[in-house]
């Protein structure tokens, strides 16, 4: 193997390493707690393992992707399924009655922000001074 050949192939494997952590940390930038606090709701996601416990709700739901909570209210919408794609996760939502649900995606913006973007089905919704307040199609969560 000559010189050229030796630097290309190292070129070679530092991109494909880089490629794989970059990936590896885009995965992990999907696990936490996140919030919005213009609408005071929460999402706690573990889109990895898929191994968020709901509370109050162990005994109805086993472990999922993740949930939408708000301060106010004790209903919960659910993330039953992320399908994580580089940067973005298509989601399954259902409220924790099961009798609504919709597909959204949330996709890690460059300023480490997510935008939750409601797509088709219900819409989030939850009870704010006894009236149903629906959350608006786009929101951004952040890190605490």
């Amino acid at each position: 193997m000559n010189t050229i050949q030796r630097i290309s192939c190292t070129l070679t494997i530092g991109m494909v390493y880089a490629l794989s952590a970059c990936a590896q940390n885009s995965s992990e930038a999907f696990r936490g707690k996140f919030f919005n606090s213009e609408h005071k709701v929460w999402m706690e996601i573990d889109f990895l393992n898929k191994n968020v416990a709901v509370p109050q709700q162990e005994d109805i739901f086993s472990d999922v992707a993740g949930y939408i909570g708000h301060e106010t209210d004790p209903r919960k919408w659910i993330i039953v399924d992320a399908d994580l794609h580089q940067q973005t996760a298509k989601l399954s939502i259902i409220n924790d009655y099961g009798s609504e649900d919709l597909e959204a995606t949330l996709r890690l913006n460059s300023d480490s922000t997510f935008t939750l973007t409601q797509k088709e089905g219900s819409s989030i919704k939850f009870a704010v001074d006894k009236k149903w307040r629906k959350l608006p199609k786009q929101l951004i969560f952040k890190r605490p």
